[in-house]
C-alpha cells in the first residue's frame, strides 16, 4: 500500500474544511488539488521513486502537501528540524544523500551551506511569496503543474520517510519508517483512542518530529475533522485557538505543559472544550501532572512511542481510567514486554527494559545494518527505556538505560530524584545526571530551571532532597539554569548537561 492512500478517504465523505492556518480555512480537496500538482511538479525536476527529499520549514499548509505529493510518488519524505545547528544539517543532507530540500527563506542561508558540503541537493524548493534567486518557488511549481497524478505502487516495506534522531545520544540515525508501517500506527492510534470522527484537533507539535508526523497520519481517519495549524508553539496562541476554535484534542509534551501552568493570563481564555490532552515525547512528572489537573480540572493522558516505532505505541487515552505517572496500555497491533539483560522476560512489577514488536517497528537505520541488529534482535525492538508493567496492564517508564547512575555499585534511576525537584515549590524544570566520582564511580548532580518570579538557592533545593531522598540518593551539587537545552520538543538534552558538568 501507500501511506497517501489514507488522505483519499478523507475525501469519501465530500468536501469541508479540514485545516484552519492562521485564520484561513483550507478544505479536503483543495490540500488534494494541491498535492496532486506540486507531486507532478517533483517529477519534472527529476525526483523519483526512492528519492530523499528534505521538508525544513516550520508548520504550514505547505508541509502537509509536501508529505502527500512525495508519498503519492514513491519518493522519500525527510523531514527535518529547522533548528538544528550547521553541523548535523551537514551530516543529514550528506547521509541520506537528498535529491531535492523545500524550505523558507529564513533557512536559506543553512540550505546552501548545507547544499555545498554535501553536493548532493539537486533542487531547493522555497515556500515564499516572491521568487528567490536559484530556487524553485513553491507556488509557481504547483500552478504550473497538472491535476492528473497517478498514485505510486508501492510495497508495504518500502520506505515512506525518514526521521532523523535528535542526536541526544550521539550521532544522528535515519529512521526508516515504511508505507505499511505508518498506515498501521494511523490505523490503530484510531481504534484504540476511539476519538470522535469529527473531532477538532491543534496541530503545535513539529512536524518535523516523529510525534508530530504520528499525530498527522491519525487526523485523516477523522473523516469530518479539523486541525488547526499552528507555525509553532506560541503559549497566548494556544490558548486563543482553543477558545475560537472550540479545540478538543491537543498533543502536547511536558515542557509545554509547565509553560502553560506558569502563564498568567489564561483566565481571559475559555478552554473547556479540549477534552483530550495527549502528552508524550518525554515522561510527565506526577507533580506537574496533578498541578494542571488543579489548575484547569482536566486530566492528562500520558502516552509513549519512540522514532522507531512510528512514535506512537502506548497511551492512556481510551482506557477505562488515566493513570498519572505511566504511558498507558500499548496500541492495538503492538506487543510490548519488559526483558532483563539476557532477552528474557521478567515478572510483573519487576523492572527492566521495554521492548516492542509490531508492524509500527522501524525497517531499519539508514545505511547502519550494525546499529540496526543492536536494537532489533529476534523481531523485537529494544527501546533503552527502563521500566514496569503492573497488575492491569499499565506500563512505567523509570527511566533512560543509559541514564542509569551506578552510585558505589547501586544502580539509581535519575527520575526518581526529578520526581522530588520537581515537588519543589520554586522549580519549573529539573533534570538529573552522573558525574565522574572518585570513590563511588559515580555521583549525582541536578540542574533546574525556577518558574518565574520564583527565589530558592542551591543549598535550599538540596536540603529539600534531604528531607524527601535517602541521604545516598541525594545530589552532590545542584546547580541553577537560566534555561535547559532541549529538542525541538522540548526533550532534555541530558548530553548537553554533561559537558557542562
Amino acid at each position: 500500500m501507500n501511506i497517501a492512500e489514507l488522505a483519499l478517504e478523507n475525501l469519501k465523505v465530500g468536501e469541508h474544511t479540514s485545516y484552519i492556518f492562521e485564520g484561513k480555512e483550507i478544505t479536503n480537496f483543495q490540500m488534494d488539488r494541491v498535492a496532486r500538482r506540486f507531486g507532478n511538479a517533483l517529477l519534472k525536476l527529476g525526483v523519483s521513486r526512492g528519492d530523499r527529499v528534505i521538508m525544513q520549514m516550520p508548520n504550514c499548509p505547505e508541509v502537509l502537501q509536501a508529505f502527500q505529493a512525495i508519498w503519492r510518488i514513491g519518493a522519500i519524505a525527510l523531514p527535518i528540524n529547522y533548528l538544528v545547528g550547521q553541523e548535523e544539517i551537514n551530516f543529514i543532507y550528506q547521509d541520506s544523500g537528498v535529491h531535492t530540500v523545500i524550505t523558507s527563506p529564513e533557512y536559506l542561508d543553512k540550505v546552501k551551506t548545507a547544499q555545498s558540503k554535501s553536493g548532493v541537493v539537486k533542487n531547493i524548493i522555497m515556500v515564499a511569496d516572491q521568487d528567490v534567486e536559484g530556487t524553485h518557488n513553491f507556488q509557481k511549481l504547483v500552478d504550473q503543474s497538472s491535476e492528473d497524478l497517478m498514485m505510486a505502487e508501492t510495497a508495504d516495506d518500502d520506505v515512506a520517510t525518514m526521521i532523523y534522531t535528535s542526536g541526544t545520544t550521539g550521532t544522528p540515525k535515519g529512521v526508516m519508517l515504511t508505507h505499511a508501517g505508518l498506515a498501521h500506527s494511523a490505523r490503530m492510534q484510531q481504534e484504540t483512542t476511539k476519538l470522535p470522527q469529527d473531532l477538532v484537533s491543534l496541530a503545535m507539535l513539529p512536524l518535523c518530529h516523529s510525534f508530530g508526523v504520528a499525530m498527522m497520519n491519525g487526523s485523516f481517519l477523522r473523516l469530518h475533522g479539523k486541525v488547526v495549524i499552528m507555525r509553532q508553539f506560541n503559549l497566548e496562541q494556544v490558548f486563543a485557538n482553543i477558545d475560537k476554535y472550540k479545540v478538543q484534542s491537543v498533543p502536547i509534551v511536558p515542557t509545554m505543559v509547565i509553560y502553560m501552568l506558569m502563564f498568567p493570563d489564561y483566565k481571559k481564555y475559555d478552554i473547556r472544550s479540549v477534552k483530550y490532552w495527549v502528552c508524550g515525547s518525554a515522561p510527565l512528572s506526577i507533580d506537574t501532572w496533578k498541578q494542571f489537573k488543579e489548575k484547569f480540572g482536566m486530566e492528562i493522558g500520558e502516552g509513549w512511542g519512540l522514532s522507531e516505532a512510528g512514535a506512537n505505541n502506548s497511551t492512556n487515552i481510551g482506557r477505562p481510567v488515566i493513570k498519572p505517572g505511566t504511558i498507558g496500555k500499548p496500541m492495538k497491533g503492538m506487543e510490548m514486554k519488559i526483558f532483563d539483560d539476557h532477552d528474557n522476560e521478567v515478572p510483573q512489577g519487576q523492572e527492566g527494559e521495554i521492548v516492542l514488536k509490531g508492524p509500527m517497528v522501524m525497517k531499519g537505520y539508514w545505511n547502519m545494518p550494525e546499529a540496526t541488529a543492536e536494537v532489533i534482535r529476534n523481531g523485537w525492538l529494544h527501546t533503552g527505556d527502563i521500566g514496569f508493567v503492573d497488575a492491569d496492564g499499565y506500563f512505567t517508564i523509570t527511566d533512560r538505560k543509559k541514564d542509569i547512575i551506578i552510585k558505589g555499585g547501586e544502580n539509581i534511576s535519575p527520575r526518581v530524584i526529578e520526581e522530588v525537584l520537581y515537588a519543589h515549590p520554586a522549580v519549573a524544570e529539573a533534570s538529573v545526571i552522573g558525574i565522574k566520582d572518585k570513590v563511588y564511580g559515580e555521583d549525582i548532580k541536578a540542574f533546574v530551571t525556577l518558574k518565574p518570579n520564583a527565589a530558592a538557592t542551591s543549598d535550599e533545593i538540596l536540603e529539600f532532597c534531604r528531607g524527601k531522598l535517602k541521604k545516598f540518593f541525594v545530589p552532590k551539587e545542584v546547580v541553577i539554569l537560566a534555561a535547559m537545552p532541549k529538542t525541538l520538543v522540548g526533550k532534555i538534552l541530558k548530553k548537553e548537561l554533561r559537558k557542562m558538568a
